[in-house]
């Protein structure tokens, strides 16, 4: 079967149409807030026929890249077609405006076309820089992550020392770190895709102990950059990209999630215990990962005692702390003025527990009068209130670098899967040799692709200070893509799949977080995507 670019072309707008539509119909209705489950269809819908019309260039490039590209774009529409049906009303579309995409969704969606994908996961097209980059965070992962997956996962052990300090020397930190401060950053288009090329072979050994650990100094190191000041790049920026310092974030709290106007913990103006000005930090923060390890938090606090709610009355911190063990913390201080006499500065951090995602560990983490000097509020006098703008810096890089994690986590799912079912009988033959294995293993192929695609152009895009709303389609679509494909992956290993024995079960219960950390699916698609695409 010859792939057919242009009809790809243009189904794709057929659809791009329809969500348009529906757009102006999510508006008609009152927004995102009143019509939710239309919001949260239409955000990954959206975010579906955006990466398929991210495929359209790849498709140009060879004919496993065209049947890719065709395969992808069928499925999208596909999805939006099962989404219009009994509810083209709430959408405002009707269902026959799709009907010139009927028989291209048909062509390819075929079984025997899915199927002939199965092993042809087609090539990524990097350039030779990019390329060198993808050698050395293979072999890295490989050699040195590898190794420790599995014992750390299934241990809830911590992250080995030799991994730390091997990224550090490789200069994973220090990617996103401009070459002033240190690190090795010089701007360009390729300043984004080096840190997904590399944060996705390191998820594909490990997505707790590899595509994850550059994701904490990758988030503050983007807030420093966008709103430091200068003393604070000089101080902050090359701790991060040597890892002399490894910060965790603390952002969310107990009671308000992902509603990060709601925070409550506080930080107060005091002096420190020689007398210099800081603040002192009350509260509970919970979800930090890497809070043990970490020799810093990046903490955002209320400021504004005026502002018990809203954005405007946060600032981030970065607060020092020692360096902890895995499975919980605690941590006091010398005695500082909090305005009632002096009171000693406590820090305590329970670990989560939780059935994926292991080896950095998540805590819960309490502070009492935790003092920080005044030098350490981001930005200075000028960032007071500022916190939540610098934290969203840090975050928007952090929704690209989480597709690329779930890609990593998928690649790895996907070539599991492929080797076992070429080595795997059932009744006298591999079950790579059946049709529906195939189809299952094309359309991970192609989903793949289309996702490392998507991130590779939103990467590019955020070079060139663009591609914030691609950043949080990329995350929604990607990220739940992961579940299906490690799901898969793990029903063709049959019984296998469920045991410990094999990693896919990692792969599977890794792949479930990635659509509720870095912001939450439901959140991100209705305050974040539909909102947007409501305004215009």
């Amino acid at each position: 079967m010859t792939p057919d670019l242009l009809a790809a072309a243009a189904a794709i707008d057929l659809a791009d149409s329809a969500i348009a539509t529906a757009i102006a119909r999510l508006t008609e209705l009152g927004g995102p807030d009143q019509q939710q489950v239309l919001a949260y269809e239409l955000a990954h819908a959206g975010a579906g026929i955006a990466t398929a019309k991210a495929m359209l260039d790849y498709g140009t490039k060879g004919d496993i890249e065209a049947r890719l590209t065709c395969g992808f774009a069928a499925d999208a529409i596909h999805d939006l077609m099962t989404k219009l049906i009994g509810r083209d009303q709430l959408w405002g579309v009707d269902a026959s405006s799709l009907a010139g995409a009927y028989d291209f969704v048909g062509t390819y969606r075929d079984p025997d076309f899915l199927a002939s994908l199965a092993d042809s996961p087609g090539p990524r097209h990097l350039n030779s820089d990019m390329e060198m980059v993808q050698d050395a965070f293979r072999a890295f992962a490989t050699n040195v992550i590898g190794p420790h997956a599995e014992h750390v996962h299934r241990t809830n052990g911590d992250v080995p020392e030799e991994i730390v300090s091997g990224l550090a020397e490789i200069g994973a930190f220090g990617l996103s770190v401009p070459a002033e401060y240190g690190g090795y950053s010089e701007g360009g288009d390729d300043e984004y895709l080096g840190m997904v090329v590399a944060t996705e072979e390191l998820s594909r050994a490990s997505l707790g102990i590899g595509g994850s650990l550059i994701t904490r100094p990758e988030i503050l190191t983007r807030a420093l950059v966008k709103g430091g000041t200068e003393e604070q790049k000089l101080e902050w920026l090359p701790k991060l990209a040597t890892a002399e310092v490894m910060p965790a974030v603390a952002v969310t709290e107990p009671d308000f999630g992902s509603d990060v106007a709601g925070i409550k913990v506080t930080a107060t103006p005091a002096d420190g215990p020689d007398g210099a000005p800081g603040y002192v930090i009350n509260g509970v923060k919970t979800w930090c990962t890497f809070g043990a390890r970490a020799d810093a938090l990046a903490l955002l606090a209320r400021t504004d005692p005026d502002r018990a709610k809203g954005h405007r009355g946060l600032s981030l911190f970065i607060v020092p702390k020692p360096r902890g063990e895995g499975h919980g913390f605690q941590f006091t201080q010398d005695p500082v003025a909090t305005g009632d006499g002096n009171r000693l500065g406590k820090m305590e951090g329970r670990p989560i527990d939780t059935i994926g995602y292991r080896g950095m560990h998540s805590y819960e983490v309490a502070l009492e009068d935790w003092w920080v000097p005044a030098g350490n509020l981001v930005g200075g006098d000028d960032g007071l209130g500022k916190g939540f703008y610098l934290q969203m810096a840090g975050f928007e890089n952090g929704r690209l670098q989480t597709a690329a994690r779930a890609l990593g986590v998928m690649q790895a799912a996907y070539e599991a899967a492929v080797e076992y079912s070429k080595n795997r009988k059932v009744f006298g033959e591999n079950i790579f040799e059946y049709q529906l294995t195939q189809a299952k293993l094309g359309r991970m192929a192609m989903i793949i692709q289309a996702s490392r695609q998507f991130s590779y152009r939103v990467a590019t895009l955020m070079a060139q200070g663009q591609g914030a709303m691609e950043a949080s389609m990329v995350k929604a679509y990607v990220c739940k893509a992961a579940e299906w494909v490690t799901r898969e992956a793990m029903q063709i290993h049959g019984g296998f799949g469920y045991a410990e024995e094999y990693p896919v079960s990692r792969l599977f219960v890794d792949a479930r977080v990635l659509s509720i950390f870095e912001g939450a699916d439901e959140t991100l698609c209705l305050k974040v995507i539909a909102r947007r695409l409501t305004a215009g």
